[in-house]
């Protein structure tokens, strides 16, 4: 596996410097920008693999940087906040990022979070054909590739991730922390906010009323079950 190329965006110098060397020290080539604006600039110039991109900066906020990124790319982004309530980690995963950490952290907490968001999650496998096809609905399992009437729907990798790990046990209620170990890993269980937003996001991309979900139903305080038609002759 190629070193991961992994920016460091924080309008804090000291806590840039000692983020950049201990990742440095684990291997990863590291830039970094003090800002949203100067980090975007950079994203242009060249691709890296994972962003850690600060929540709370001048100008322009990490909340804003992350939606304009996810515009254009489907790397790995890491935010990181200050404070832990809900409505700030909604916010985040809301904006497009795939995890967040909170301020003070440890350089181990940190590590564990980047191999976690750098690994992804291996692909569900089904017997038969990998081109699954529901109403108007077609998912490519082996390009990623989604549509409705031949309309393309770009989703991120965590949202293809979790729609194809639902679409691979159709018919079966799934509790969150199985889903959350299989497309996060296995240190993940408890962030069951993680599911709830991009549940959210893949029902407003592909089911024809949101409010009314007809393939990915909520089992409460339990999980999720992909609810696949079945196929009209």
């Amino acid at each position: 596996m190629k070193t991961a190329k992994i920016l460091v965006v924080d309008d804090d110098p000291q806590l840039r410097r000692v983020m950049k060397a201990a990742l440095t020290k684990q291997g990863y080539i590291i830039g970094d920008a003090r800002s949203g604006e100067a980090a975007l600039e950079k994203l242009r110039d060249e691709r890296y693999d994972l962003v850690i991109l600060d929540r709370n900066m001048p100008g322009m906020g990490g909340i804003e940087a992350c939606r304009s990124m996810r515009e254009h790319s489907d790397m790995g982004i890491i935010m990181l906040t200050v404070r832990k309530t809900e409505e700030e980690k909604i916010e985040a995963l809301d904006a497009g990022a795939d995890d967040y950490i909170t301020k003070p952290f440890s350089m181990p907490e940190l590590l564990a979070r980047i191999r976690a968001n750098l690994r992804r999650a291996p692909l569900a496998t089904r017997q038969g054909s990998n081109l699954i096809t529901f109403d108007q609905v077609q998912v490519d399992l082996d390009t990623h590739h989604v549509s409705i009437q031949g309309r393309d729907v770009r989703l991120t990798p965590k949202q293809f991730e979790v729609l194809n790990y639902l679409i691979a046990n159709p018919n079966v209620s799934i509790p969150h922390a199985k889903i959350l170990q299989a497309v996060w890993g296995p240190d993940y269980g408890g962030e069951v906010e993680y599911l709830h937003v991009l549940v959210n996001q893949l029902r407003k991309r592909i089911e024809p009323d949101p409010s009314k979900p007809r393939y990915i139903l909520t089992e409460p305080w339990f999980g999720y079950r992909f609810q696949l038609p079945l196929s009209k002759t």
